[in-house]
């Protein structure tokens, strides 16, 4: 997140428009895509959050001292904690740093500072309306978060059928065992996931195909309070945020599942414990085709790791010889938010890694190897997003018509000249952006037709994709830094056809449980590949997945819009380590959950 100046911004601006005008133009179809707003809509998304009782607001505890840690929270989470079918949230909160008193704060907090979760109780009426009211159920659920929440990742890393949440720490994360009761146990020590240093994003993976979740952690930089730098703005002298250059990086951790309970560090029996950079996104694919996943780490500022499994229990960074460690002239670049998706109908995992200001987005296509070129200006990605600092993200199909469609969510890391000579001591507000798939490689920036919430500028961070009305399109919550929580409900997708899949698994339990319940039906096996086939047309690959974006965790069920044509062929499952099944009765329009072993 280095601060953006003039110079390099006109050099980015430069090479974008140099790359882009050796891009094929959009052929006509296409043209006409980008110009077609879905019929009848006013809003493309519209932020329910208030009404639905997400009153969330974050306190990132700054009080003029520009402490580094108070530009990166928060993220955000979708998980179903309880099993009723629809997504709860979950929401990471700090605290003041250091020995502050909150009256020291530049805008003291109303109420209790405490990380908090939010039931769903959504309502389907008999005309199949919906009525959205969320419920702090924070105190109840037994979650206690301590220290300076980053943000969260989810799975269920005990199989007992309950999803489990990790919250990234500046200090120490912490793991909740969900108890199948409505309750969590913190199990941090216990577990031996008490992962100490400052981390953002995390990962729950099954990186050895043995049936258990394992857990990766990405680490930031090395830093204290007491050890904060002062840093002045390059143009102005003032004080200002920090770069991450200013500290050292600290290694990612990778945490193998014992399959009772606890985890063991094994990061640098993995290979992985001597090249790392500032992590903040992380995204788990099986990127090179081989049928295991693999790990991809967004740095800030410094280069990118690509993470191949080799099968053995240890990975190898090919980051660099695939093409997916630097940005398109070989630079490092301050890489936030990430997501894996075949947007190009081609079978692989592509790559999208929004980028600070100046440098703009960067789109990594795969060749189906886990080799890359990044098209970002082809695409017409890069240069529309120079102006704007991205954080969350994700590869979805707002509008149901088939193609994968890009939203980030933006917010400076660093101020104008301007800005701190008026004493503005938090202006990074910036809008976000939405890009529609066109169907050719090419994008358009539609956020001027995608609503009003949008276009206002906001300090955003972590961003978490889900169905959140069980409506049949995705919708998105948005955590903002010292600012409200959003729903940003999806207005359009449902108008037209869709098949939702919830994957579970069989999955073996611990040897000793203590008595306490689970649920049958078994946990969502993050990783599995979901093929729709349809009569005409390339299959729609999607991948089961909670991670990616930054320092959140998504839906884990698979949604893919089938446009206006209902008809599908099959269905095809690709399970992690097992045996590929096909369904040949998923209906559309509704969600199904298909369990290993029952296809043929």
């Amino acid at each position: 997140m280095v601060a953006a100046l003039p110079r390099v911004y006109l050099r980015g601006l430069v090479l974008a428009l140099g790359v882009a005008s050796c891009s094929d133009r959009p052929v006509s179809d296409a043209a006409a895509h980008e110009n077609t707003a879905p019929a009848g809509v006013e809003e493309w998304f519209t932020d329910r959050a208030s009404e639905a009782g997400l009153d969330f607001v974050h306190f990132n505890g700054m009080s003029g001292r520009f402490y580094f840690p108070e530009a990166i929270p928060p993220g955000v989470a979708l998980l179903d904690y309880d099993g009723d079918g629809d997504l709860d949230v979950f929401v990471a909160q700090g605290q003041m740093l250091g020995q502050q008193a909150r009256s020291e704060a530049l805008h003291p907090p109303q109420g209790p500072l405490k990380s908090r979760l939010y039931r769903n109780d959504l309502d389907v009426h008999v005309n199949r309306t919906r009525t959205l009211r969320f419920t702090d159920v924070t105190g109840a659920t037994g979650i206690v978060v301590h220290g300076y929440a980053m943000g969260a990742a989810t799975g269920d890393y005990d199989n007992d059928g309950c999803v489990d949440l990790y919250v990234t720490n500046l200090e120490r994360s912490q793991l909740f065992r969900n108890d199948c009761d409505g309750t969590f146990t913190d199990v941090s020590r216990e577990s031996g996931a008490e992962d100490r240093g400052w981390s953002v994003s995390a990962a729950f993976v099954d990186y050895d195909r043995d049936g258990w979740l394992d857990l990766f952690v990405g680490h930031y930089v090395y830093y204290t309070v007491e050890g904060d730098k002062p840093c002045l703005h390059s143009v102005s002298s003032l004080r200002d945020y920090c770069p991450p250059s200013v500290y050292r990086a600290q290694p990612d951790h990778l945490y193998h599942n014992n399959r009772d309970g606890t985890f063991t560090d094994v990061t640098t029996a993995a290979g992985m414990g001597r090249e790392f950079g500032p992590a903040l996104g992380v995204s788990t694919a099986d990127f090179n085709g081989d049928g295991w996943i693999d790990i991809y780490v967004a740095n800030d500022g410094q280069p990118n790791q690509l993470w191949i499994n080799r099968r053995d229990g240890m990975f190898t960074n090919t980051a660099l010889v695939a093409g997916a460690a630097l940005g398109a002239v070989g630079e490092a670049k301050g890489s936030m938010g990430v997501d894996a998706g075949d947007f190009d109908h081609d079978g692989d995992e592509d790559l999208f890694i929004t980028e600070i200001a100046s440098e703009g987005h960067d789109l990594y296509v795969n060749d189906g190897t886990g080799v890359f070129e990044e098209r970002a200006a082809r695409a017409r990605i890069r240069l529309p997003s120079l102006p704007y600092t991205g954080f969350g993200t994700a590869w979805f199909d707002f509008d149901n018509d088939g193609w994968l469609d890009i939203l980030t969510v933006n917010g400076a890391v660093g101020h104008t000249a301007e800005a701190l000579t008026r004493n503005e001591m938090f202006s990074l507000q910036q809008p976000k952006q939405l890009f529609r798939s066109l169907g050719n490689g090419q994008f358009a920036d539609v956020t001027e037709h995608a609503g009003a919430v949008l276009k206002h500028p906001e300090v955003s961070r972590g961003a978490a994709f889900g169905d959140v009305d069980n409506d049949g399109d995705t919708d998105v919550v948005v955590a903002n830094n010292s600012g409200p929580i959003r729903l940003l409900i999806n207005n359009v997708g449902s108008g037209r056809h869709w098949v939702g899949v919830r994957v579970v698994g069989r999955h073996p339990r611990p040897s000793t449980r203590s008595g306490r319940p689970e649920r049958a039906e078994g946990r969502d096996i993050v990783g599995a590949r979901v093929g729709i086939v349809r009569a005409t047309g390339p299959t729609l690959w999607r991948r089961a997945r909670a991670d990616g974006s930054y320092a959140s965790a998504n839906d884990p069920r698979v949604l893919v819009g089938l446009g206006d044509t209902a008809g599908i062929v099959k269905v095809r499952v690709e399970w992690p380590g097992g045996t590929p099944e096909e369904w040949s009765d998923v209906p559309v329009d509704r969600y199904t959950t298909l369990k290993e072993g029952e296809g043929r």
